[in-house]
């Protein structure tokens, strides 16, 4: 039989099976990744090649600067919160004295399978100045109500703990997931030598986990740097621009103000940004797999 008879023998099933997966990734992904390059370098109209003019003029944009400051910071929190959090929880699944595994797994990841959008429309509620939970709380203990999505010194820190309370749930899998997969005989032998709950963490577990962590804070980072959802269900961008994100800043560019294409070049702006953070991540820990 020839070796083309072969290969049409083991690569059909597979071919068949792809296609329809990669016709759907083509339309939903590809084609408008297409379309915003094109429109990212034409004028508004889509007539006339403009080159690097929409990039030139996006480098000058002190909007798109500021939003991606807020971006930054918003990350910072979401590293710290969903990264950090999730992995300190997922360290103490790790040792005995927890019951009810099953039940606080499903009340920790339940959170990530609501909608965003729900997600903000919660949180609003609870934030709301004059129903909400929080001030509620507050004047409990006789503390003046707080505008938590009004006031330009809280909003950034208000949108932040939302993504942080969501999104826990999904690196705490993550982490367990890596947990589990290292041999009980290097926890065991820790705990011999009597390494506390502290040490074995830092010492043990962390260091084993280094490339879970990696993917971990890529997702992360990246995932932070195009939020839109809750942004956009809970304050829009405001008070003025005190939470306009990338994607915020996109949207109102592209479907707000009819400027398409400049708005396309704003989001080939993110896909670049998150391109290098993915390199650079890559770069950082690329050294320690070698063995």
């Amino acid at each position: 039989m020839s070796s083309s008879r072969i290969f049409k023998l083991q690569a059909g099933p597979a071919f068949r099976y792809l296609v329809p997966i990669f016709c759907v990734y083509a339309f939903t992904v590809l084609l408008p990744l297409l379309i915003s390059i094109y429109y990212s370098v034409h004028n508004e109209g889509g007539t006339e090649f403009v080159g690097l003019q929409n990039y030139v003029a996006l480098a000058k944009d002190n909007d798109f600067w500021f939003s991606l400051k807020n971006n930054v910071i918003i990350t910072f929190f979401c590293v710290v919160g969903q990264v950090g959090i999730a992995f300190l929880i997922a360290s103490f699944f790790m040792t005995k004295l927890l019951k009810l595994e099953g039940l606080h797994r499903i009340a920790i990841f339940l959170p990530v399978v609501l909608a965003p959008i729900v997600t903000g429309y919660l949180w609003s509620l609870m934030y709301n100045y004059r129903l909400g939970m929080l001030n509620w709380l507050l004047d409990l203990v006789n503390i003046q109500p707080v505008l938590w999505l009004d006031n330009p010194k809280y909003v950034l820190y208000s949108v932040s703990v939302p993504l942080i309370w969501q999104y826990i749930g999904l690196y705490f899998i993550i982490f367990l997931a890596g947990m589990q997969n290292i041999s009980k005989e290097v926890l065991e032998a820790s705990e011999i030598d009597g390494a506390t709950w502290f040490k074995k963490t830092a010492y043990v577990i962390l260091p084993l986990l280094k490339n879970v962590m990696s993917v971990a804070l890529i997702l992360c980072i990246t995932g932070t740097l195009k939020v839109f959802d809750h942004i956009y269900v809970m304050t829009g961008g405001g008070p003025g621009r005190s939470s306009m994100v990338l994607a915020q800043y996109a949207y109102n560019n592209a479907f707000t103000m009819s400027r398409l294409s400049y708005g396309s070049t704003i989001s080939i702006g993110m896909l670049i940004l998150c391109a290098i953070i993915v390199l650079v991540m890559s770069r950082w820990t690329g050294g320690g797999g070698e063995r």
